[in-house]
């Protein structure tokens, strides 16, 4: 007798815990404290209480993420989830808004960070390459450097040295810039007072440069940031690329002085711009520099990493009179002397042409990384 006495108040409790009500409104308890306390809403209007919901926590009209969204967890909202606005809201990294693009006057200090570089998820899986594919290619990017055109004598004062940053040596370039420009000073959209953006991201090294005032300083206006200093890898692959320039002025014309046609740099500044595929630059000249710096001509070294692009060249400001040069990834142009005042531009960006080795080696987004040297 006292078996099935036992049998029928087991059965009991089992239909009880496998009853509808019991499993919509089950939930885990973080100590015997609050199980005593617990209140569960009333059955006969089978609703949740103002405590419980299976929504999104809201902020205003819009959820924490910027859309509507429905949460699987079931039980009270706690107050910091409660507390939440809309300054919570998570932008792209990929848009931007009047807001948060900044300028370089009247521009948002607070703007998104830009990084030069893709998130490795977004890569993919990168496979481990064997010892036999990186000698291949290896062997491949010094007969195309070997057979291609490595050094071009464009005009007086302006040479262009074909392929002449190695492979390890961008990659090297592409790491640093993404370091800075993520940190203070780092990269951001420039534009002018009326609200007009630039259509590139920038960097200044050394001194900051404003495209408002044109005028150089020690500070960036909008966030009174200081420029990062130049490293000395970059300063080190001018000067080599300067001397390599000499030879081809040599070779054009062996009784040319060359430091008289192309004077001498050690660059104490840099401008870094990112192109992305919709990117460019129309034609303008570099006179913003000191006075002492114009009028001895001192050249601007410009290194090109990433998506090839056009670049445009001329004495005058009309770009159906400039000449046209492509710029690849690894190419070093140098003007200065007779050359220093040309006008150029960059009217377009050669979409998906960088080098794969490079891509999988940095992480470079698409577009065009552009360090260009001067002295002040």
């Amino acid at each position: 007798m006292l078996c099935l006495l036992r049998l029928r108040l087991f059965h009991k409790a089992a239909l009880s815990f496998s009853s509808p009500f019991y499993r919509r409104y089950r939930r885990p308890f973080s100590s015997s404290k609050e199980m005593r306390g617990f209140k569960p809403p009333d059955s006969k209007s089978n609703k949740l209480g103002s405590s419980y919901g299976r929504g999104s926590v809201s902020a205003g009209n819009s959820s924490i993420y910027g859309e509507r969204s429905v949460s699987p967890i079931v039980g009270p909202i706690s107050k910091s989830a409660q507390n939440i606005g809309p300054q919570r809201q998570k932008i792209s990294p990929d848009r931007s808004t009047s807001k948060n693009s900044a300028g370089s006057s009247g521009g948002d200090p607070e703007q998104k960070v830009f990084d030069i570089c893709r998130k490795p998820s977004a890569v993919g899986v990168k496979l481990q390459k064997s010892l036999l594919e990186i000698n291949r290619e290896k062997r491949k990017e010094a007969q195309c450097s070997k057979g291609g055109p490595q050094h071009e004598y464009v005009r007086p004062g302006m040479v262009l040295l074909k392929k002449y940053i190695s492979h390890d040596n961008q990659v090297m370039i592409v790491k640093k810039c993404r370091e800075l420009g993520i940190g203070l000073g780092g990269f951001y959209r420039p534009g002018y007072g009326d609200g007009a953006k630039l259509r590139l991201q920038m960097m200044c090294l050394g001194k900051n440069w404003d495209p408002e005032s044109r005028k150089y300083d020690d500070k960036r206006p909008t966030d009174g940031a200081t420029p990062p200093r130049i490293p000395e890898e970059f300063t080190k692959i001018v000067e080599e690329a300067l001397r390599a320039s000499y030879d081809v002025i040599k070779q054009k014309n062996s009784k040319t002085i060359v430091e008289e046609e192309l004077p001498w740099m050690s660059p104490d500044l840099c401008i870094v711009n990112f192109y992305n595929n919709d990117g460019r630059l129309g034609l303008h000249q570099d006179r913003d520099e000191s006075e002492e710096s114009l009028q001895k001509g001192l050249p601007v070294v410009s290194f090109s990493i990433g998506d090839s692009a056009e670049f445009l060249y001329g004495d005058v400001r009309d770009e159906d009179k400039a000449k046209r040069v492509l710029l690849e990834s690894g190419d070093v142009l140098i003007f200065g002397g007779k050359s220093r005042w040309i006008f150029h531009g960059v009217p377009s960006i050669n979409q998906n042409t960088a080098p794969k080795r490079l891509v999988e080696d940095s992480n470079l987004r698409p577009g065009r990384l552009n360090l260009t040297f001067r002295k002040y």
